[in-house]
């Protein structure tokens, strides 16, 4: 799974998000009929800073965005639009790059990023005929769920068909593809760190100095 495009979505997720918090607090603050002199009494922000606050020319910050929170009496998540605490729900929130989707299956709190990506078929315009090997950090686990996955790494040259498996360390080269003539589905796991993605039993005889 490419780092770098990774970043990439997750920056312009950030953006969104800070983006979207301006017509939250207008929209708060008119429900509330509450004018943004008295907010400004309230929480002891200026007017100009509230007004560009609500436009989205002043980017939030926590020290902004605490005194609000409670002056509106709502939780601070409420103002961002973070999923209630404690929901396990994931939502996913695809995007492409170069052709292929990524549907992200974890939220971005570090350790290991779950992913279900889709490659066009092969010999789409979108795509590279022969992608470049490349070279990262981490440790990558991929299932295939439908079509032909290529996968190239190191010196092996390998084509997965569905219900197929390979587990790899990212700083060999590699690159992977679709070999088919139909979209190809895969799931992958990626630990940036470079932590396994298996579990592995523990012994049934005990080390040597611990009977």
């Amino acid at each position: 799974m490419a780092t770098e495009e990774h970043g990439e979505e997750q920056d312009k997720e950030i953006a969104g998000v800070l983006t979207a918090v301006g017509p939250r607090l207008r929209a708060l603050r008119r429900q509330r009929g509450t004018t943004l002199a008295q907010l400004s009494e309230a929480t002891g922000i200026s007017l100009s800073t509230l007004s560009r606050l609500e436009s989205g020319q002043r980017r939030p910050t926590l020290e902004l965005l605490l005194p609000l929170a409670r002056a509106h009496r709502v939780a601070l998540d409420e103002l961002v639009g973070a999923p209630e605490t404690g929901d396990p729900r994931i939502r996913p929130r695809p995007f492409v790059r170069h052709g292929r989707t990524y549907v992200p299956l974890t939220r971005d709190f570090g350790g290991l990023h779950a992913y279900k990506t889709i490659l066009p078929p092969a010999g789409s315009p979108t795509v590279d005929p022969e992608p470049e090997l490349k070279v990262h950090e981490g440790y990558e686990w991929l299932y295939v769920l439908s079509g032909q996955v290529r996968l190239l790494l190191g010196e092996h040259d390998l084509v997965l068909g569905a219900g197929e498996a390979a587990e790899f360390d990212t700083r060999t080269p590699h690159a992977f593809f679709n070999a088919g003539p139909r979209p190809a589905e895969f799931l992958s796991l990626f630990g940036p760190q470079g932590e396994r993605m298996h579990v592995r039993a523990r012994p049934t005889t005990p080390p040597e100095g611990r009977r």
